[in-house]
């Protein structure tokens, strides 16, 4: 799966969602069911993250194979940070729930801009 997103159309973070879980709907993985709550939630977030924070459009990809990789990247510079939440409640979640959740997680420059990605099914990497 791979889908570019508008900057700042929110509209696309439940449109990705629809289409990662039509994607794992074929995925025959251990836990499959857990895993593809997991995964949708955490593409949310990044999804998200990147149309909230970076100043441009961002590219979705999702694989699957005996793990999912999911890669969201963006065209900001700066990498993103992990945070505690904001006193409001509304914020700051999103890198947190990938590191605890995912079995393999990071952030990697790509000239202009990044790719944040996470990893599920099979254990750690």
């Amino acid at each position: 799966m791979e889908r570019k997103v508008r900057r700042a159309d929110l509209r696309a973070v439940g449109e990705v969602r629809r289409e990662l879980r039509q994607l794992l709907s074929r995925w025959a993985a251990p836990g499959g069911g857990e895993l593809a709550e997991v995964a949708t939630l955490l593409t949310s977030e990044l999804v998200t993250n990147a149309l909230v924070h970076a100043d441009g459009d961002a590219v979705v990809t999702a694989k699957v194979g005996d793990r999912l990789r999911v890669e969201v990247r963006d065209y900001a510079p700066g990498r993103p940070e992990v945070r505690a939440a904001s006193a409001d409640g509304t914020s700051g979640r999103g890198l947190m729930l990938v590191r605890a959740l995912a079995d393999a997680w990071g952030i990697r420059s790509e000239g202009f801009g990044k790719c944040v990605w996470f990893e599920l099914g099979g254990g750690p990497a």
